[in-house]
């Protein structure tokens, strides 16, 4: 479980793939590496990983080894990365983190398209589009993990929704290194999306 409280942004140092496998290397500094151990999950563009293998390097930082399989490349950013892009990077939550986001499980539902970008002087719009099948889950004022940060939802339209990044959000994120048609990671709010999908299966039931 996490927090979309992305911790710092990690470097691509590898990205190979291997019969269907991406064999990701990616590098961050030593403290977000403490008291880590094999088997941890880490999101990763808000996408849960498992860590296979880590180790210190001479830079003063850590190089940790996530292996990514066909099922989760189809459904993330994940299979464009190359070396030298940043990953938002969060570790899973432990007792007594404080949950300053929304409970994100790093369950990536499917990915939105960016619409537009439009910067000002102290915030940044972004428009989204989001698959049909998926809109009825995103609420104005609501919650959503975008790349893995836990964002409030804008103005919803009939193309999908807004985003209003304040300068905090672009300076730990890595959203701000993309561009219109380029593709974010999305997990909707798990809560809205129970409540919808019961309250449907339910009427669906009541109708037959």
């Amino acid at each position: 479980m996490f927090t979309g409280i992305v911790q710092t942004q990690a470097v691509v140092v590898d990205a190979t793939n291997q019969g269907g496998v991406l064999r990701l290397a990616l590098q961050v500094e030593q403290q977000y590496a403490e008291n880590l151990n094999i088997g941890a999950s880490i999101a990763i563009n808000g996408c849960c990983l498992t860590v296979v293998k880590f180790a210190s390097d001479t830079q003063g930082c850590c190089v940790i080894n996530f292996d990514v399989i066909d099922e989760t490349l189809k459904l993330t950013n994940l299979g464009k990365l190359a070396v030298n892009e940043t990953v938002n990077f969060e570790r899973s939550v432990t007792f007594g983190t404080e949950l300053g986001g929304h409970i994100v499980s790093g369950h990536i539902h499917c990915m939105a398209e960016i619409l537009s970008i439009k910067h000002h002087q102290d915030n940044c719009k972004m428009q989204l589009a989001l698959a049909k099948e998926w809109q009825k889950y995103v609420l104005y004022k609501g919650f959503v993990s975008v790349n893995g940060a836990s964002l409030t939802v804008g103005e919803v339209d009939e193309q999908g929704f807004w985003l209003h990044l304040i300068p905090e959000t672009l300076s730990i994120t890595n959203l701000d290194n993309y561009r219109e048609g380029d593709k974010l990671n999305i997990e909707v709010d798990q809560q809205t999306y129970t409540i919808i999908n019961t309250v449907e299966n339910y009427l669906s039931q009541q109708a037959k």
